[in-house]
């Protein structure tokens, strides 16, 4: 008998020490490691910045109890069919490298024994970040890239919470459509002719170059004309030529995808070379973040970006304007596209690993394929999230959709972003032409 109880205290010690406990489901472990890989520094830093911040607010929700905050996760204090597990996220910096990410995403796996992935921003960089993740059979769930590709590979352990660059896209050519039809809020309807050509400027990696191939076949799908498109290298010193190049396209409408410093860079190259469009639209990224706000001031006033969250959304949901104040106190900025949708990623991470109630891969891939969650958990307004499992876009979440911003000046002094599209929504007139610089 004393060896029996000799044994099974040893086994008690052992389960202990490695971090495993007794629930009434069976064995869970106190922590459950979780790794987030993102651009930390580099010209995309301060994306990283919010999107650390987005992804560990929603880990203290998730590992605390906030009565005040009206979401199922945070009520339970840990994940609640794993014995209040506690989320950990071990953070890495990719710096943009599509290579240094795949390896970040190796060491995760197999030296930290993370449980699953979180990222990554960049599509190309969540493109091999992926590729590993299919290689180990370790779930990763995706709540930024916006490469329509990543979900057209076929791959059984990727997820992807938000809308994709067609969808947004389309939301661009529904706005353009709207104008011609008196539909946009404080414009009178115009002449197709008076948008009807299109100049785009992109960056030349996974994201913009898809961004640019959509904006064309789109282009031609409502017959507008995309009279220049150019790809331009990522964190460019000088887009002088570009810029030369859109202004003698005489196109009515500028669309870009650029990353922050780009993003900068080119409007002040715009307004150096005297260019005013009629409309300057922005595939989000550097044109929502503080940083291109803070730089540029009063000359971004009239400029569009599409996004899935601007803090107007906290007018429409009660529980965005919650997790919005935790948000603003801790980084003294409203969540933004980037912030809200890292924010749901791992909000999505903590539904899967509830309803699994298992660290197993296996599980959780059976959870995550077969999850819904209601629109009226998420601070983004989505309709819910839930993944598609067959078709030519698996893990795709087709319950999202996307927004339309235009920077204006309130009533305060301050710029703010405005709703104009969905028409449904909208929080101001839509400033048009675009005014002058």
């Amino acid at each position: 008998m004393k060896s029996i109880a000799k044994g099974g205290m040893i086994v008690l010690g052992l389960l202990v020490i490695t971090g495993f406990f007794a629930v009434p489901n069976g064995w869970a472990v106190k922590e459950i490691k979780i790794g987030a890989i993102y651009p930390l520094t580099g010209g995309a830093a301060a994306a990283g910045r919010e999107l650390r911040a987005g992804a560990e607010l929603a880990a203290e929700i998730a590992n605390n109890v906030m009565a005040d905050i009206n979401m199922s996760m945070a009520k339970n204090a840990g994940i609640k069919s794993l014995g209040g597990a506690k989320i950990k996220l071990i953070f890495k910096d990719h710096e943009g490298n599509p290579t240094l990410g795949a390896d970040l995403a190796k060491k995760l796996i197999l030296d930290d024994k993370v449980v699953g992935l979180l990222g990554s921003y960049h599509s190309s960089v969540t493109k091999t970040v992926s590729a590993i993740a299919e290689q180990h059979g370790v779930p990763m769930i995706n709540g930024t890239s916006t490469s329509p590709a990543l979900t057209k590979r076929g791959l059984k352990w990727f997820w992807r919470t938000t809308p994709h660059d067609k969808w947004f896209t389309k939301d661009l050519f529904e706005l353009l459509t709207g104008l011609t039809e008196g539909k946009v809020r404080g414009v009178q309807a115009i002449s197709k002719k008076d948008v009807i050509n299109l100049a785009s400027a992109c960056e030349k990696t996974e994201w913009g170059s898809h961004v640019c191939g959509i904006i064309k076949d789109l282009a031609k799908e409502y017959g507008f004309n995309v009279k220049k498109s150019l790809l331009y290298a990522k964190e460019s010193p000088d887009l002088s030529s570009e810029v030369r190049s859109l202004k003698a396209s005489r196109a009515d409408v500028f669309l870009f995808a650029s990353y922050t410093s780009d993003a900068i860079l080119m409007v002040k190259t715009l307004k150096a070379q005297k260019v005013a469009p009629k409309i300057i639209w922005g595939q989000d990224a550097g044109f929502e973040k503080p940083e291109f706000r803070n730089t540029l001031g009063d000359n971004i006033i009239g400029i569009l970006t599409r996004t899935v969250f601007l803090p107007k959304v906290v007018d429409i949901k009660e529980i965005a304007g919650q997790v919005n104040k935790l948000y603003k106190a801790k980084t003294k900025n409203d969540l933004g596209g980037a912030s809200a949708r890292a924010f749901t990623g791992l909000q999505t991470w903590v539904h899967v690993l509830e309803k699994a109630g298992s660290v197993k891969p296996a599980d959780i891939q059976r959870a995550a394929n077969a999850i819904k969650i209601p629109g009226s958990e998420l601070v983004v307004p989505w309709a819910g999230i839930q993944f598609t499992t067959s078709g030519d876009e698996l893990g795709q979440n087709v319950l999202g959709s996307g927004l339309i911003g235009q920077y204006q000046k309130g009533a305060d002094g301050k710029i703010v972003l405005e709703i104009i599209y969905p028409f449904d929504v909208t929080s101001a007139d839509m400033i048009y032409p675009f005014p002058k610089f």
